[in-house]
């Protein structure tokens, strides 16, 4: 049996390690090269079906990324690396903008220039919609793109490349606006995690009022589970249409009130919160609410995991991670 080819930039981030345990537990027989800038803490020896490897690679060497991929030669390539923080685009929007810019077009014009014949998944974000009224929800793709953060103008930009790429090169791209997915191994610089890392050090203390200190927790959000985003993404890399853009999303909104209204159920705790001013962004998307039709028309993909199901996962990880 033929081998699958993946490259996957970005590895050592937790989406790349729920996307391998998707090809492991369908046994798709796969052949994978991880790149990132920081080292992976994954353990790449123990699958049945992947063969992996990983090489800490900066995408703006172009010797170093030119070398990998001729020598590779990806079917696939699934671009997750970026600076993925909306709070951190806020503090440093410079880096945020070119990095994130600048390492896609690296890679998709080394690809170019090499002429390998393989399908990149540009991956996106929902941050590129920006604030919309509610007549707007869900958001389909064709909707007009107003981002409100130097995170979300980069996203953007990407996408601009990838339709450039696809229209005056023929390249084999396939775009996502990946809404915001949970899981395990997520970081705690993003939402949810930070929320339930928190929340789980509140339950073990023993005083009567327990206070979470947070930002704007009225903002609503499309959350969906990591797991349902990869399995998206497979299923994009087999069925997707060339130069077409998809939205992965739930088409549910929950508040982030709500959010730690639930976490703090599962833990069994009550809790009440305030808002610091300083965590509050200066300009922040009130509602993101996405339409999934398309990508369920092309593909059949469907969420399958509830957000409280979500929840629960990142709160059992949390518990084994030392809380501090």
């Amino acid at each position: 049996m033929k081998k699958e080819k993946f490259l996957i930039t970005g590895f050592s981030g937790f989406v790349s390690r729920h996307f391998l345990n998707y090809l492991e537990t369908n046994e798709i027989v796969s052949e994978v090269i991880g790149i990132d800038i920081a080292e992976t803490d994954l353990n790449l020896a123990p699958f049945k079906f992947i063969t992996c490897s990983f090489q800490k690679i900066n995408l703006l060497n172009k010797e170093e990324v030119e070398k990998v991929i001729a020598e590779f030669k990806p079917d696939y390539v699934l671009h997750l690396a970026s600076n993925s923080s909306v709070a951190m685009s806020w503090k440093k929007p410079v880096e945020s903008f070119t990095n994130n810019t600048n390492i896609f077009l690296n890679l998709i014009e080394t690809i170019r220039l090499l002429n390998i014949k393989c399908r990149i998944l540009s991956i996106g974000s929902s941050e590129e919609y920006g604030n919309v009224s509610s007549n707007d929800l869900p958001l389909k793709e064709e909707h007009t793109l107003q981002p409100v953060s130097p995170y979300g103008v980069a996203r953007v930009s990407q996408e601009m490349l990838s339709k450039v790429y696809v229209d005056s090169y023929g390249m084999d791209i396939v775009m996502t606006r990946s809404f915001n997915h949970i899981g395990s191994y997520q970081k705690d610089i993003f939402v949810i995690p930070s929320f339930v890392k928190q929340l789980i050090a509140l339950s073990k203390n023993n005083s009567e009022v327990k206070e979470l200190t947070t930002g704007d927790t009225s903002i609503i959000r499309d959350f969906v589970d990591v797991r349902d985003v990869v399995r998206a993404y497979y299923l994009l890399f087999k069925q997707g249409v060339k130069g077409h853009l998809y939205n992965i999303c739930t088409s549910k909104g929950t508040s982030l009130d709500e959010a730690i209204q639930i976490i703090a159920s599962q833990l069994k705790i009550k809790v009440t919160h305030r808002i610091d001013t300083s965590l509050v962004r200066p300009n922040d998307n009130r509602v993101i609410i996405g339409s999934n039709e398309k990508i369920k028309q092309d593909t059949s993909w469907e969420p399958t995991i509830s957000f409280e199901e979500s929840l629960r996962e990142v709160v059992e990880y949390y518990k084994k991670e030392p809380v501090g």
